[in-house]
């Protein structure tokens, strides 16, 4: 398997893209925090970040079928929300669907469930998984 350069994702298109060089390697259709639309401000806002970030953690023991962290919020995100003087939350995940659960009707409807992760079908988290290293951009944009 080849190693990807950059994540992208596209919350308008609920499209993530895996790019090496400048060319697109494979790409997921997702299902966003439950209001997706605007960068995340706050804990519990259900969004979904945006920006640019960093996958930085594989949590192989969530309640979620596997899952790797992006590093939000950054400095920029902390600053943000110190100044609206609320949390700003975090452990936000791309991720496979939640345990015990079966498959998420989601990725077949087109609807936004999570607290503002990224998620993907099972199968789909194994091979991102394996083409993805920890460390690799991630770009989130509507």
């Amino acid at each position: 398997m080849v190693d990807i350069d950059l994540v992208k994702v596209d919350k308008s298109a609920r499209k993530m893209y895996l790019i090496q060089g400048d060319k697109i390697v494979k790409w997921y259709p997702i299902a966003l925090g439950a209001n997706p639309k605007g960068h995340k401000l706050r804990e519990g806002d259900k969004r979904t970040p945006e920006g640019s970030y960093t996958l930085d953690f594989i949590n192989e023991k969530s309640r979620f079928y596997r899952s790797i962290r992006i590093n939000y919020p950054n400095t920029r995100d902390l600053a943000r929300a110190e100044l609206l003087g609320v949390s700003p939350g975090g452990q936000i995940m791309i991720h496979g669907q939640q345990n015990k659960a079966g498959p998420h009707p989601s990725l077949s409807r087109g609807e936004d469930w999570t607290d503002g992760c990224i998620a993907i079908a099972n199968e789909q988290m194994d091979e991102f998984l394996s083409m993805v290293p920890v460390g690799t951009p991630i770009s989130i944009e509507w």
